[in-house]
């Protein structure tokens, strides 16, 4: 069983990652937060990186990835203060006609709106997806951003 607060190590080519589980929200599941950095040595200060601002957030399917001993439980640290609440997502299909998103749609949580176009700052809200361990390994190996996603 996971809990709010537990932090895992997924294995990347470069070293361990970490994300930590915040909460379960449906109908999207396991909302995590992925850490900044990729690290080989094993004696990071977990409590210094958990306390840094998020790099992303996604949803990813921790505790199942847990069972399955794709990822590892380091240990239960607080949630820090900026990250407590549930940031707003952003989501869209993209048109295959301009191969693009036309009209975005944010979501708290609980409620969605639609705003059409969205702006720069707009642009560095999460995507609303839920991604595999491959999809989460690569996006950290592709110093992913949710403001340089191409969508």
């Amino acid at each position: 069983m996971i809990r709010s607060g537990d932090v895992f190590a997924i294995r990347t080519s470069g070293g361990d990652a970490y994300f930590q589980y915040v909460k379960k929200i449906d109908p999207m599941g396991s909302l995590i937060r992925v850490l900044p950095g990729v690290f080989v040595d094993a004696s990071t200060d977990f409590e210094s990186l958990v306390a840094k601002e998020t790099n992303f957030w996604i949803f990813f399917p921790a505790g199942a990835a847990f069972s399955r001993g794709i990822v590892r439980k380091i240990g239960r640290y607080a949630i820090p203060d900026h990250s407590k609440s549930v940031p707003v997502f952003r989501a869209g299909v993209v048109d295959p006609a301009v191969g693009k998103v036309v009209d975005w749609w944010l979501w708290d949580g609980e409620k969605e709106w639609c705003i059409g176009s969205i702006t720069d700052e707009q642009r560095k809200l999460p995507i609303r997806r839920s991604w595999n361990d491959t999809m989460l390994i690569q996006r950290i190996e592709e110093g992913w951003l949710p403001e340089n996603d191409p969508r």
